[in-house]
């Protein structure tokens, strides 16, 4: 805990003690669990219950939101139901006494998914999120009215860390651009019909996923980054090779793709509609890969300097290898794949209206 200032003596305060039920004296002990590029979990068990906790501090936010612990934190209580996610027990956002965010939920159980055997049980855990119902009323959970164009523009922030960064390579800070320019055709090419829109966790790789086997509950955590939107942007996210190949060397195939959509659609049932899904995950695929390669350019950019907080080395290690010419050349596949539009016709009692659906192949 000596990696956060004042942390050791934030767990001895009286409001975190009491919100907890714990004893008035200090005696659990804290363990690093992980860590990754904004958070660092510590797991704890209760003293009196017995129960296994887990400590989240949080460091920083890709949001840039002011609140980010709190953000996470309601983004979990609205999808509880799901039982598909960690269950929060106490939250603090205010800084008073530590200069971070604070959240308490349960230890859930379970190993990072492995996409050669556990792929498809990542499906049913997906559509049981995705089914629970939130208002379109909800004022806190962004909502992107474009969310390609969200995407991309997020894109460009990340990118511009490392254009101007003395330290990026002129010829990678080049070909990058090409890659935006595509992405930004593409973008003004489609056009999402409107749909379901729920609570998307937007960052579902495999570690992300907490797997117990067929039959059993699994579950999905580090809820950082949530949004209401469509669920097809977290399929997008999940199966887009920047996002397998980050904490492994796999990037799924176009049958395996397919594969998974199917079995995503099968789990939801009749829960909401699915008739557009597969064609929206295809449309945000190749631009879900732009969001991987520039993100991780900014980070190699952060990663240069001394008084980063969280360093984690295989994590440099993979964003050299996302910043190769030979990967961001194959990236360019999935931007360069051909867009088809499929023309559909929808009889109603005053007229005919035309939609367009979004299909697209690699060459």
């Amino acid at each position: 805990m000596e990696r956060i200032r004042g942390l050791e003596e934030y767990v001895k305060n009286k409001e975190y003690r009491e919100a907890l039920e714990l004893p008035k004296e200090k005696m659990e002990n804290y363990e690093l669990l992980a860590q990754g590029e904004y958070n660092i979990n510590y797991a704890f068990t209760h003293p009196v219950t017995g129960k296994k906790l887990l400590l989240r501090v949080n460091c920083g936010s890709q949001m840039h939101l002011q609140h980010q612990i709190e953000y996470e934190a309601h983004a979990l209580k609205l999808i509880e139901c799901s039982g598909r996610t960690p269950k929060v027990l106490y939250v603090d956002g205010s800084k008073k006494i530590l200069d971070h965010g604070v959240l308490v939920m349960e230890y859930l159980p379970g190993h990072a998914m492995d996409y050669h055997t556990e792929l498809m049980l990542a499906a049913p855990c997906l559509a049981d999120i995705h089914s629970v119902p939130v208002l379109e009323s909800e004022e806190i959970l962004i909502h992107p009215e474009n969310p390609l164009k969200a995407i991309l523009e997020e894109c460009e922030e990340m990118f511009k860390v490392y254009l101007e960064s003395p330290l990026g390579d002129e010829e990678k800070k080049t070909y990058i651009r090409e890659l935006l320019n595509l992405g930004w055709k593409r973008e003004a090419e489609i056009r999402l019909e409107s749909g379901y829109q729920c609570c998307i966790n937007t960052e579902l790789n495999s570690t992300n996923f907490l797997i117990n086997g067929e039959g059993k509950t699994n579950y999905l955590i580090d809820w950082e980054k949530p949004l209401f939107g469509n669920p097809a942007q977290d399929l997008g996210h999940f199966l887009a090779p920047t996002t397998t190949f980050w904490k492994t060397d796999v990037i799924l195939t176009k049958e395996e793709i397919e594969k998974f959509i199917d079995a995503y659609i099968k789990a939801v049932g009749n829960r909401f509609k699915t008739d557009m899904i597969r064609e929206h995950t295809h449309a945000f695929i190749p631009i879900t890969c732009l969001r991987g390669i520039t993100w991780c350019a900014m980070a190699w950019v952060q990663y240069q300097q001394p008084d980063k907080l969280i360093f984690n080395e295989s994590t440099f290690k993979k964003l050299n290898a996302y910043l190769d010419m030979n990967f961001l050349k194959n990236i360019r596949t999935y931007l360069e794949s051909k867009i088809f539009l499929k023309m559909t016709r929808k009889e109603k009692y005053y007229g005919e209206k035309r939609n367009c659906r979004v299909i697209y192949e690699r060459n």
